[in-house]
C-alpha cells in the first residue's frame, strides 16, 4: 500500500502545469451556478412557483399589455386631470348631441356634457368598483373557504350548502332587488352587493385547494411534528393554496366591473351625479340613431377594460396552472 504523499510531493509530481489545473479547478467550482433551462435558479437550488410564474409572465406578450392598460387605467383613475381638464358635470344644454368638435375629441351627451371627460372620469368609478369588489370577495371567500376545507365537518356542510343557497340566486335579479331600496350615489352599495353574491365562487375553489393541500406530505409531517393549525395554515398551507384564487379573482375582476356598468345601466347601480359608464351607456340608448357617438365610446372603454383584466388574468392562469407547463 503506497504511503500518502504530502501537498508538496503532490505538487512536484503533477508539475506546475498540474498546480495549474487544480486552482483553475477550485476557483471554478466557488463560482455560482448561474442557472438554466432545467428548473434550477442562481444557486442551483430548483426554482419556487412563484419565481417560475414571474419567469413565464415577463415573457408572455399578453401579460406585458393587458398590464400596460391597466397600468394606464389605474394612473388616469387616480389623476383624471392629466389627462382631462373639464369637469365632467357640467352641462350646457346648446350643445347636446353635438358630435366631436375642437378641444372636445368625443362630442356631447343629451345634457351637453363632454362625452371625453365623463370618460375618463368614469374610469376611476369602474376600477374603484372592480379592485374594492375583487378584494372582498377575495378575502372573505378564502377565509371562509380556507377554513372549511382545513377543519371539514359540520363548518364544511354549512359552508356548503350556504354557497348553493347563494349560487340559486340570479346576480341581475338580486341586484334589482338588494340596490333598488339603496339611495346612495357612493360605489360603496354596489360593491357590498357584489361582495355578498360573489364570495362562494372564491370560497368553494380555497375549500378544494385547501383540501388538496392539506394531504401533501409536508403538512402532514408538520402535524406529526406538534405544529399548531394556525401555523399549519398560514405557513404550509396558505402559501400553497392561493394560486387558484388569485388567477379566478383576477378574472372576475373584469366582470364586477361589467356588472357594475350593467346594474348602473338598469338604474339600480350608481346613479346620478355619481360618473358611471353603465350611467352614461343607459343615458346614451335612445340616441343611438341620431348621436351614436355617445354609445360608442363608454361602451368602447368599458369593453377595453374588461377585456384588459381577462387578459390578464388568462396569463396568470396560464403561468400558474402546473398542468399547461
Amino acid at each position: 500500500m503506497p504511503e500518502p504523499q504530502t501537498p508538496d510531493e503532490a505538487i512536484s509530481q503533477a508539475g506546475a502545469g498540474g498546480a495549474t489545473d487544480l486552482a483553475m479547478e477550485e476557483g471554478t467550482s466557488l463560482e455560482k451556478n448561474p442557472g438554466g433551462p432545467d428548473g434550477t435558479g442562481p444557486t442551483g437550488k430548483p426554482r419556487s412557483l412563484w419565481s417560475d410564474a414571474w419567469r413565464d409572465l415577463r415573457r408572455n406578450p399578453v401579460f406585458i399589455i393587458s398590464s400596460l392598460v391597466i397600468l394606464f387605467l389605474v394612473i388616469i383613475s387616480i389623476w383624471p386631470s392629466l389627462i382631462a381638464s373639464g369637469d365632467p358635470l357640467q352641462a350646457n344644454l346648446d350643445d347636446a348631441q353635438k358630435g366631436s368638435e375642437p378641444g372636445h375629441p368625443f362630442g356631447f351627451d343629451p345634457q351637453g356634457r363632454d362625452v371625453y371627460t365623463r370618460v375618463v372620469y368614469g374610469t376611476r368609478t369602474s376600477v374603484t368598483v372592480g379592485v374594492c369588489a375583487t378584494l372582498g370577495v377575495a378575502i372573505l371567500g378564502s377565509v371562509l373557504g380556507g377554513l372549511a376545507g382545513f377543519f371539514g365537518g359540520w363548518w364544511d356542510a354549512i359552508l356548503s350548502r350556504l354557497t348553493d343557497v347563494f349560487f340559486g340566486i340570479p346576480v341581475v335579479l338580486g341586484g334589482l332587488v338588494f340596490l333598488s331600496v339603496v339611495t346612495s350615489s357612493t360605489v360603496w352599495p354596489v360593491v357590498g352587493f357584489i361582495v355578498l353574491l360573489g364570495w362562494p365562487q372564491i370560497a368553494r375553489i380555497a375549500r378544494g385547494s385547501v383540501i388538496t393541500a392539506k394531504q401533501n406530505d409536508y403538512v402532514q409531517a408538520a402535524r406529526a411534528l406538534g405544529a399548531s393549525n394556525s401555523r399549519m395554515l398560514l405557513r404550509h398551507i396558505t402559501p400553497n393554496a392561493i394560486a387558484p384564487v388569485i388567477v379566478v379573482a383576477t378574472i372576475a375582476l373584469g366582470t364586477y366591473i361589467s356588472l357594475e356598468a350593467t346594474l348602473s345601466f338598469l338604474g339600480v347601480g350608481l346613479k346620478d351625479p355619481a360618473v358611471s359608464w353603465g350611467i352614461d351607456i343607459s343615458a346614451a340608448a335612445n340616441y343611438i340613431r341620431n348621436a351614436p357617438h355617445m354609445l360608442l365610446w363608454p361602451a368602447g372603454a368599458l369593453a377595453v377594460t374588461v377585456l384588459a383584466f381577462i387578459m390578464l388574468g388568462d396569463a396568470v392562469r396560464d403561468a400558474l396552472d402546473p398542468k399547461l407547463r
